[in-house]
């Protein structure tokens, strides 16, 4: 299973070029909204304009979701520190652990849910 990053640890990135802060796991989001507009159905495959778009508008990014994401803290040399999302692209969720980070049952959304079940029983 894929270990969650700990918060406040500091990691060196897969290229080793900048080292960033966890502050913790995040869900990375694609916004419905930025579809460019107009949007004609036939290249979009009867996707809609935004103002008739029906549905969530956040929805999690396909291109993210079997991947951890975390808001992050770049450290790096000579600048300030700059918080953003990073995805790290070169690690694989388990089954488990992405049915957690991108569930859409009801019970994820119970506050006491902090970590995978498998992580909680470890602890």
């Amino acid at each position: 299973m894929t270990e969650l990053l700990e918060h406040g640890t500091v990691h060196t990135s897969p290229g080793g070029q900048y080292s960033f802060r966890v502050i913790g796991p995040c869900c990375r989001l694609f916004d419905r909204e930025e579809l460019p507009w107009p949007c004609c159905r036939l290249v979009w495959r009867s996707k809609e304009p935004s103002w008739r778009r029906v549905g969530r508008r956040f929805v999690p990014d396909l291109a993210a979701r079997r991947c951890p994401s975390y808001a992050v803290e770049l450290l790096q040399p000579g600048s300030r520190p700059t918080a953003t999302v990073l995805t790290l692209f070169s690690v694989r969720f388990s089954s488990e652990l992405q049915e957690w980070w991108y569930s859409r049952h009801p019970r994820s959304l119970d506050p006491a849910n902090l970590y995978p079940a498998s992580a909680a029983t470890e602890a």
